[in-house]
């Protein structure tokens, strides 16, 4: 299936592009479902897997606190990180990330957060990518 590519930025040599995700995408950690929704994006990134962007919205309000890691990507801008405390009582520091203020041509991506996968029971993925 074809799908609307949203932004194009990067070189040709490392072509970044985001589009919408396909259906319900479900985000737990620790057997809690921290997000539900169906607005979420796939970013895809050179010879990196696709990532997940979720709307901060769908989290649950005060899940997440900033942590203290900051990076920046010549493509997308400086990223802030955050935690959380999930019910199991484990804190994942850092849980995920976003872009507070992304560089032009990646602006889709504001007001999102990608996640570490390995913070997570299973895998984003409603159906392959």
């Amino acid at each position: 299936m074809t799908r609307a590519i949203l932004e194009h930025a990067g070189t040709p040599d490392h072509p970044i592009t985001v589009e919408h995700a396909p259906g319900r995408v479900t985000l737990s950690a620790g057997g809690q479902v921290l997000a539900e929704t169906t607005d979420a994006l796939i970013l895809r990134e050179g010879s990196y897997p696709p990532t997940y962007y979720i709307p901060k919205s769908a989290l649950p309000e005060g899940l997440l606190q900033p942590a203290s890691k900051v990076t920046h990507c010549p493509y997308k801008g400086d990223a802030s990180h955050w935690r959380a405390v999930i019910s199991n009582g484990r804190d994942v520091d850092p849980i995920a990330w976003s872009y507070e203020t992304p560089i032009n041509g990646m602006t889709s991506i504001q007001g999102y957060l990608g996640f570490y996968l390995t913070a997570f029971d299973g895998t984003f993925d409603p159906i392959a990518c």
